[in-house]
């Protein structure tokens, strides 16, 4: 049962408005003492993710998000104001960007990988900026906003240590999120240009009500805003920018990049579901989105599969196992009940903080050895503690019990029983993860146990106690994932039911009476009703 606690209406927006400005104030303030030392950048940026993961852990347990909240900027109400909103979704994506922003900005100085450029901390207060904008932006046009600060912060984070690999690749992730960036702006203006409104919760009342001769100009908008958010999650066929972006950035940058493809997911979860919802949308655009989002997590889940056979480096190995999970959760998105969305949302947590600690650990094998590639070196320093670490990554990206991999992929594959896709989606799931564990092996096989005896042995770089840290706190978070799985899967649950059900989200967001704070939480479902898929909670 979450705690409730009786959260006063002005703290929920100080704590709101907080998430937001706290990031870009922090920005500001660095970028005006970039002459400053070290210590004191350090500080302020320590001192800014510290109060966000603070204030995040602290609206979840309150349980501030069990009714969605509407915060209206300067008490403006919608539709012509700005609204954010905060429900169990977007409280459960800040919780997430406030974890992997300590975890990668305490590896960052622990390793002194935030020296290599001036400006660091301030692109990564304005990459939290972003993030923390776009999952609690309530329109469409403030989603594109806080897209383009992601674009800016992220492509300055990518460059940060310069290198012609790094520029190569960062050509490339500018020049195709600008084509995005374009195709959103058409998208934006043709839903304002027939419907006179941008707002989420106005846009799916308007939908509703809308005449059937405007339904193909709203169906392609709409298809504009999925190829948007198609190409921020690196969906099949737009996926090419992320593998060299990721592989080649630095390694606290990439572990704070775990969550960048989840924007896209997350994008189109809250906007498409939000428009296209069954209670208010025409029954010809509530499956418009769904079919797509399927066949292409197969395609994309089956091609990030082939570049993780064929990576020639743990690095980028570990991007395209990113690529991989997206695929796996495109298909739970596409499947679209609330048992689907709540098995991806058990694997969205694993993978997201997996695959950003796979990548701080991949660099520690980089600096033990001198390089991550599969030519076979000399064994290195603490071979068998980074090896135990890497067997306990890469069973969980794999998929294989009994890590968090494993539950949210079996979780998955129930979801999708009955689907008419269900043997394509259970062969390929199944037949991917086998070649996962086929290339993860033959990777930590090269790196850990073919040995050269004859070559000098690389003097391997010191890595601090921190560093170690913030390779291990992924693994101990999945890990309580499972300990606390049934308490974990009846909270999904609930998040699952918020997300499928519009209609309360969209009554708070439009009605300024009701825009304040509830106390109310939802009741509670029998465990016994959620837990049947999960393989491991014992049934009684």
């Amino acid at each position: 049962m979450t705690p409730n606690v009786n959260l006063a209406p002005h703290s929920f927006d100080q704590i709101l408005a907080l998430l937001v400005f706290l990031p870009v104030l922090s920005a500001i303030a660095l970028i005006a003492l970039h002459r400053a030392g070290w210590r004191l950048k350090r500080l302020i940026s320590a001192a800014s993710v510290g109060v966000l993961l603070l204030a995040t852990i602290y609206l979840m347990v309150s349980g501030a998000g069990n009714t969605p909240q509407v915060y209206p900027m300067g008490d403006w109400p919608a539709p012509f104001g700005i609204v954010w909103v905060y429900d169990r979704l977007s409280g459960l994506m800040l919780l997430l960007t406030a974890i992997l922003g300590v975890v990668s900005l305490t590896y960052a100085i622990a390793t002194n990988e935030d020296h290599n450029g001036a400006h660091f901390h301030a692109l990564f207060q304005a990459q939290l900026f972003g993030l923390n904008g776009a999952f609690l932006t309530g329109d469409v046009f403030n989603l594109f906003v806080f897209f383009e600060v992601l674009l800016l912060a992220s492509y300055g984070l990518m460059l940060h240590g310069g290198g012609a690999a790094r520029s190569k690749a960062g050509l490339h992730y500018m020049v195709i999120n600008l084509v995005g960036s374009t195709l959103f702006l058409f998208a934006v203006g043709a839903l304002y240009g027939v419907l006179g409104t941008l707002n989420l919760a106005d846009l799916a009342v308007r939908i509703g009500q809308a005449p059937s001769s405007l339904y193909g100009v709203i169906a392609a908008a709409s298809l504009m805003l999925f190829v948007v958010f198609a190409i921020k999650a690196a969906a099949f066929p737009l996926y090419l920018w992320l593998p060299g972006t990721y592989a080649e950035t630095s390694a606290p940058v990439a572990a704070l990049f775990a969550i960048m493809t989840k924007v896209g997911l997350y994008a189109m979860l809250r906007v498409h579901g939000t428009l296209f919802d069954t209670s208010t949308a025409p029954a010809s655009l509530v499956h418009l989105i769904g079919p797509w989002e399927l066949w292409l997590g197969i395609m994309t889940l089956i091609m990030a599969t082939l570049g993780v056979l064929a990576a020639m480096n743990l690095r980028r190995q570990v991007a395209y196992l990113i690529l991989a999970s997206v695929g796996t959760l495109l298909i739970a998105l596409g499947v679209n009940t609330t048992e689907s969305i709540e098995a991806a949302l058990y694997y969205w947590i694993h993978t997201t903080l997996l695959s950003a600690g796979f990548f701080l650990l991949a660099d520690i094998v980089r600096r033990s050895r001198g390089d991550d590639g599969w030519r076979i070196h000399p064994a290195m320093p603490r071979a068998t503690l980074i090896g135990g670490l890497f067997f306990i990554y890469a069973m969980g990206m794999a998929g294989l019990p009994p890590l968090t991999g494993f539950f949210g992929k079996t979780m998955i594959l129930h979801s999708v029983l009955g689907s008419p896709l269900m043997g394509a989606i259970f062969a390929v799931v199944l037949i991917t993860s086998v070649l996962l564990v086929i290339a993860l092996a033959r990777s930590g096989s090269t790196l850990f146990y073919r040995v050269d005896h004859q070559e000098q042995q690389v003097t391997a770089q010191t890595v601090s106690s921190f560093a170690w840290l913030a390779v291990f706190t992924p693994l101990i978070l999945a890990a309580a994932m499972v300990i606390f799985a049934l308490q974990l899967t009846v909270w999904l649950h609930n998040t699952s039911m918020q997300i499928k059900d519009t209609s309360v989200c969209i009554r708070q967001a439009l009605d300024p009476a009701v825009s304040r704070l509830h106390t109310e939480e939802p009741k509670q479902p029998n465990p016994a009703d959620v837990s049947p898929h999960f393989p491991s909670v014992n049934q009684e």
